[in-house]
């Protein structure tokens, strides 16, 4: 035997016919606190900084990889 019930409701009333809490007004103060963090600091970042930053970082990272792959190769000869 199959029964089935299909039941007319929005999501608002479902979550109260099961008991779930209502998260709207905590999701709301969380998006409003997201959104004040990054407007202040939008007004910090300096495209000139972030380039500085960005390229200096650039040259060791890649000396880092090559080295890596360096040690990588070394070490598959080393087993054979």
């Amino acid at each position: 035997m199959k029964i089935t019930f299909n039941i007319d409701c929005t999501p608002v009333e479902a979550r109260s016919f099961f008991g779930l809490p209502d998260v709207a007004p905590m999701q709301e103060r969380m998006l409003a606190e997201m959104e004040a963090q990054m407007r202040k600091n939008m007004g910090a970042m300096d495209v000139e900084a972030m380039f500085r930053n960005f390229f200096t970082g650039a040259g060791t990272g890649m000396e880092r990889w090559q080295e890596m792959m360096r040690n990588a190769i070394k070490s598959a000869g080393d087993s054979k």
